[in-house]
Parts: structure tokens; C-alpha cells; sequence
């Protein structure tokens, strides 16, 4: 096993995305009256990404992006007034901060500095989540100016504003324009819908490449509310539940980035939107985890390590550096037994892909939840 040593930070982003997930029935084809949700009894809204994008083009993704210093901004405070206020805006204890690796670079949102009065980072990645699933997406995940209600069920979008095409245009030109659109409406952005679901690094891959820290919100929805791609970024939209998602995945359909399949592996594991809503709310004094994969290049693909993997290895030469063997995938399974790691075949570029699995033997942590192990032989993909 080597470490190549591989010159040139990387430029560092923060980011948030959204992982929505609504109630959701459909008609059976042979009694097309009577409604029945697919198997897991709620749907996951996933984005297809242009092309002609930088970054995962053409990939299937939850809606997100990076965060603005528009999203930290103070005049944020006179819209939450005066029903809420900081530090935490009514969203209760904070959670505990768990001790995270690798300690990043200094990262600032945007190319502007951040004001030390700034909102914090609960509430800023909230919102920048909320206005990128607007910009991406046409989902207003706004609430009106008013006390919250007591009650914790799942949230709802409101009717996309009249002019949608130019509000959207406006924010996407200047952020700060988000904050007029919710003042017209005399909405805030539902910051209270969004619960702590993860948090994913993006690994080292090649010098200079984009990464991002990226913060992971899930927000359950009682019913899907009409989507309208941006046709700029996004180019498609699909409800999926995760058992579909995945069909979509192993058929080539769809593209999925490993997060992206990992959280789709893992809210496989709920059987309704009440279910996940529920465990949503047990958990959300816990706080989340953040992780950045080791890449281990091998003959025949690549593996993504995780924490708490037998060769996931807390160096920070990692940061900037992948490991390599000349061993197949195959090889270097048969010779572990504790794994919490993906595993690519073939990965010559960005999804050629023969076969695309997770492998999961440790116990998870603070009252979440792993994927299952899930093996796609190399024949069906």
C-alpha cells in the first residue's frame, strides 16, 4: 500500500443540501382508484445536474450549494423578529459539537468576509439550503411571519411566487435577493423543518479539484410539491423512493455520486415518511457526524473508506493525498472483516462504473443510522 504524494491544495467551499423527502401515492395499475405508496412509502426528490457543469455533470443530486455570506447576513434578524430571535431562532438546545476530522482550512462563504455579528452556522446552512432548493428547484420552504406551531408534523412548500422565472434569476444573480422575495411574502425560510441528518467532505481526488464540506438537512414533507428545474444548473427532476432510486442507479438511468448513494442506501432503511420523520426528530439533540473518505485506488476501481473502517486512517496527509495498491477490490475485501466503506469497479472516469456497493460491519453512532451492506454484482450494472 502506497501514499502518493500529491502537490496543490484544493479550493475549499462550504455547502449545504437538502435531502427532501414527501408522503407519496400512486394509483395500482390494476385498480387505478385506490392509492398505494411504493414500498417505502415516501419519495426522495433528486435533481439531474447539467452536463455542462463542473462539478458531477450530469449526476443525479439532492438539491444544495454553497454557502453565501447573504445566507449569514444580519438583516436576516429584522425578518425572524419578533417571534424569533438568536442565537438559536426557536430551533431548541443546540446539539453537541463532536470532535471532527481533519481540521479544514480556513473557509469563508463566498469571496466575502464574514461579519464576527453574522448569523451562526444552524441557522445560515439552513437557510442557504432552503434558497438553493428555490433556485435549483422552485421549492419554497417558507413559513409565514408568526409564531411557530407547537406541533412537529411534517412540513409543506408553499405555491411558487408569481414571476417565478424572474425571483429566481434575481437570487441567482445576487443572493441577497432571496431575502426580498421571503419580506414580499412575509414568510422566513422554514428553518424549523430541517433537521441534522450529516456531513460529508469531499475526498481528494486530484490536485486543485473543488471540494466541498457540505452540511446535510432532511426535511420530510406530508406530500411533494410541484418542481420546476432551473433548466440552468438542473436540467431534470425525479421523485424516487430509495428501492427505486437505486434500480434507476443499477440500470444506468441515473448517475449518483457515493453520498449521494450512501443516503439513499440509508433511508432505505425507514418504511414511511412517519417513520423517518419520527426518527428525525428522536435523534436531532445528537448532532451529526462529519466525514471525508479516504480514497484507496486498486487495480480494478476504487474504495471509499469511512470512519470506523479497519483501514480508515485519521492522517491529514490524507487531506490532500489518496492511498493506492496494485490489488483488485476483491482482494483487499477478502482480506478485512470491519468495514463501513464503498467500492467502485472499473472506475475508469465519472460514472463508468461495472459495480457499486457499500459494505457495512461497525455500529453506528449517536442514535443514527448505517446503510445495510448492499453488493451490486459487476454483471448487472
Amino acid at each position: 500500500m502506497s501514499v502518493p504524494v500529491r502537490p496543490g491544495p484544493s479550493s475549499w467551499r462550504r455547502a449545504a443540501t437538502l435531502v427532501l423527502a414527501a408522503g407519496w401515492t400512486r394509483p395500482v395499475p390494476d385498480a387505478p382508484s385506490r392509492p398505494q405508496p411504493p414500498a417505502e412509502g415516501f419519495r426522495v426528490l433528486l435533481l439531474q445536474r447539467s452536463a455542462s457543469q463542473a462539478f458531477l455533470p450530469g449526476a443525479h443530486v439532492f438539491p444544495g450549494g454553497v454557502l453565501e455570506a447573504a445566507d449569514r447576513s444580519t438583516d436576516w434578524l429584522r425578518l425572524f423578529a419578533p417571534h424569533h430571535r438568536p442565537p438559536r431562532f426557536g430551533l431548541g438546545p443546540a446539539p453537541p459539537q463532536r470532535a471532527a476530522f481533519p481540521v479544514l482550512p480556513n473557509i469563508q462563504p463566498g469571496a466575502v468576509d464574514v461579519d464576527a455579528a453574522a448569523l451562526p452556522d444552524d441557522i445560515a446552512f439552513r437557510i442557504c439550503a432552503i434558497r438553493e432548493a428555490f433556485e435549483e428547484a422552485g421549492v419554497l420552504l417558507l413559513r409565514p411571519r408568526s409564531p411557530r406551531p407547537a406541533d412537529q408534523a411534517p412540513g409543506c412548500a408553499l405555491a411558487p411566487p408569481p414571476a417565478l422565472a424572474d425571483w429566481r434569476a434575481r437570487v441567482r444573480q445576487d443572493p441577497r435577493y432571496f431575502l426580498s422575495l421571503c419580506s414580499q411574502l412575509d414568510c422566513t425560510p422554514d428553518i424549523w423543518a430541517l433537521r441534522d441528518w450529516s456531513g460529508w467532505i469531499t475526498p481528494f481526488s486530484r490536485p486543485g479539484g473543488r471540494r466541498f464540506e457540505t452540511t446535510f438537512f432532511l426535511c420530510c414533507l406530508s406530500e411533494p410539491p410541484p418542481v420546476f428545474p432551473d433548466l440552468v444548473e438542473v436540467v431534470g427532476c425525479q421523485w424516487s423512493s430509495p428501492s427505486e432510486a437505486i434500480e434507476s442507479l443499477i440500470s444506468k438511468e441515473i448517475l449518483l455520486a457515493p453520498p449521494q448513494f450512501y443516503e439513499i442506501r440509508r433511508l432505505g432503511n425507514f418504511a414511511s415518511l412517519s417513520d423517518l420523520h419520527k426518527f428525525s426528530l428522536d435523534r436531532e439533540s445528537e448532532g451529526t457526524e462529519r466525514w471525508m473518505p479516504i480514497v484507496l485506488l486498486t487495480a480494478d476501481g476504487r474504495i471509499h473508506l469511512l470512519p470506523g473502517d479497519e483501514m480508515y486512517l485519521e492522517d491529514s496527509n490524507f487531506l490532500e493525498n489518496c492511498m493506492s495498491t496494485e490489488k483488485r477490490n476483491e482482494e483487499i475485501m477478502n482480506e478485512g472483516k470491519k468495514f463501513h466503506r464503498i467500492v467502485l469497479y472499473n472506475s475508469h472516469s465519472y460514472g463508468d462504473y461495472t459495480g457499486y456497493s457499500i459494505h457495512v460491519t461497525v455500529l453506528p453512532k449517536y442514535k443514527h443510522v448505517y446503510p445495510k451492506s448492499f453488493v451490486v454484482g459487476k454483471s448487472r450494472l
